[in-house]
């Protein structure tokens, strides 16, 4: 390169990076007042709200529904985690394309869609109701839920630990539990009393004679409890399958109701606070409530351990009611929004007449890298000026260039 051109060119180079850094980093503080625009439109605001809450359930709910079908039923954790990845899956993926079949079978418009949300909310929050009349008892558990020998004398002291098993040294960190010929469930067979390895002459059992004092692994079967555990599974994929039927539309209202140099950050808005409102708190939420129904804690070396032993039907209920609180809540979000567009649908949908072009999904051509390089039409002449000064009127026609 000529040495006149090189001192001419370089310079230049460089005022122009350094050009595009300080615009690069004036533009990014138009974000806060973007996000601000956008959290202003009610209808956005409780789509983005009813989302949230609808996977707050499904993150909360399907994070323990393993150990509640575990505690419900007797499953064990590998049975019940097979029996989720084979039903409520796959029922979940099906809703998700029922949903979006639905909404391009019936061209629905915005209030189509916020009506099937509605709709689709309801029905599933029912099949969660349904949940609360399907499950097992605790039934008896010596030293727990009822005292060792007598399991009607009331007010009797509750003690894993009696002078049946004093001499057994038995310890509390792990839960084997065993069920005894009388009917009861004990907390392992060291707690029956049983002096052999083949869980025979168990002296915790004082119903019959001595030779029918044994024991079988595993908790003692609650009537109707197979019953209801299948009833539960197909409860649970129809639920499963229209619940995510609602997310179809969610996204359809939402990216209606922002101007199409928008929405791709209403998107990027829409899933961050999925990750920040639907997933970190709800999994806490569900656990703490889990927690408070413990009856039996395991200890280690003297300390707590984990839980081993639930009370069934304040687990099931206390579980069950902090899905449909959630629930519930989505439906009055949705409630909110349905008023908003019925009132006033051309002041929240920008696209009236219920498509989406392509232009409008790609709004903005125009990035930082070829700024400069291509002609601008005198009509596009201020098609920045958004990003050095935001009013409330105006339209953020740049914001994919700043990200």
């Amino acid at each position: 390169m000529d040495l006149g051109l090189r001192n001419w060119v370089i310079p230049l180079l460089v005022t122009d990076s350094v050009a595009r850094s300080a615009l690069r980093a004036e533009g990014l503080g138009v974000i806060p007042k973007v996000t601000k625009h956008l959290l202003s439109n009610p209808v956005f605001t409780c789509i983005v709200l009813a989302a949230c809450m609808e996977i707050a359930v499904v993150a909360g709910f399907a994070a323990f529904l393993g150990k509640y079908l575990e505690q419900q039923f007797n499953l064990t954790t590998s049975s019940a985690n097979q029996l989720l990845g084979m039903t409520a899956i796959p029922c979940a993926c099906l809703g998700i394309f029922l949903g979006g079949l639905l909404v391009k079978k019936l061209s629905l418009s915005a209030l189509g869609a916020i009506r099937m949300a509605m709709l689709v909310n309801l029905v599933s929050t029912a099949c969660y109701v349904s949940f609360l009349f399907l499950g097992c008892d605790t039934g008896p558990v010596a030293g727990v839920t009822v005292p060792y020998g007598n399991t009607s004398a009331p007010g009797a002291a509750l003690d894993p630990y009696s002078p049946c098993n004093k001499n057994c040294e038995c310890q509390t960190d792990s839960f084997t539990p065993v069920c005894g010929a009388d009917g009861v469930t004990y907390l392992s067979a060291c707690f029956a009393g049983c002096n052999s390895t083949n869980l025979t002459g168990c002296a915790c059992l004082t119903t019959g004679p001595p030779e029918n004092a044994t024991v079988v692994p595993g908790k003692c079967p609650s009537p109707g409890c197979q019953e209801a555990f299948l009833t539960f599974l197909c409860v649970m994929c129809v639920c499963s399958m229209i619940g995510a039927m609602a997310q179809t539309p969610s996204v359809i209202i939402l990216i209606r109701t922002v101007s199409p140099e928008l929405k791709s950050y209403a998107l990027g808005v829409l899933f961050l606070l999925l990750r920040l409102l639907g997933f970190i708190p709800p999994p806490l939420i569900f656990g703490a409530g889990i927690d408070s129904t413990c009856l039996f804690w395991s200890t280690f070396c003297g300390e707590q351990g984990a839980c081993v032993l639930y009370d069934n039907v304040v687990y099931r209920h206390l579980y069950v009611s902090i899905a449909i609180a959630l629930k519930s809540f989505a439906f009055l979000l949705y409630t909110t929004t349905w008023q908003c567009l019925r009132k006033n649908y051309k002041r929240y949908i920008k696209n009236h007449e219920g498509g989406l072009s392509t232009s409008e999904f790609f709004a903005s051509t125009l990035t930082l890298d070829n700024l400069g390089r291509d002609p601008v039409p005198a009509s596009q002449t201020h098609r920045t000026k958004f990003i050095y000064n935001l009013e409330d009127h105006e339209w953020c026609e740049n914001m994919e260039s700043v990200l």
